[in-house]
C-alpha cells in the first residue's frame, strides 16, 4: 500500500485531528487559534498539524510572525478531495464539532499569541 494512503488514514485516526480539519473548513487558523479550541498543549497541537500536513490534508503559509493552516484545496490529491468532501457533509451535528464552531467564531490571535 502507498505510504501517502497509509499517511491520510493514520492522520484521520484521531478524534482531535478530526476536529482541527472541521475547524479549518471554517477559516484558516494558527496553533495558538486550534491550542484555544482544543485545550490542548502546543506540542500536542503541534504533533496533529505536521501529521495532517504530512498526510496532505493541509497547508500552512507564513503571514507575518503566524503560520496559518487551512484545508488542502488541490484537486490533484486523488484521495484528499473525497475525504475533505465527506468530512465537510459529515458530523455537522456532533456536539464537540457545535460547539468548536462556536469558539472558532470567538478565537482571536491578536489576545492570544504572543512571539
Amino acid at each position: 500500500m502507498e505510504r501517502k494512503t497509509i499517511n491520510i488514514f493514520r492522520a484521520l485516526a484521531d478524534p482531535s485531528r478530526i476536529r482541527i480539519l472541521k475547524m479549518l473548513e471554517q477559516r484558516e487558523l494558527c496553533v495558538c487559534e486550534i491550542r484555544e479550541v482544543l485545550d490542548l498543549s502546543t506540542s500536542t497541537v503541534s504533533k496533529h498539524l505536521t501529521l495532517l500536513r504530512d498526510a496532505g490534508l493541509i497547508l500552512d503559509r507564513k503571514e507575518g510572525k503566524w503560520v496559518n493552516f487551512r484545508l488542502n484545496p488541490a484537486r490533484s490529491e486523488a484521495l484528499v478531495q473525497p475525504i475533505l468532501a465527506l468530512l465537510k457533509n459529515g458530523l455537522t451535528d456532533e456536539r464537540e464539532i457545535v460547539q468548536d464552531k462556536e469558539k472558532v467564531k470567538k478565537v482571536d490571535r491578536n489576545k492570544l499569541c504572543s512571539l
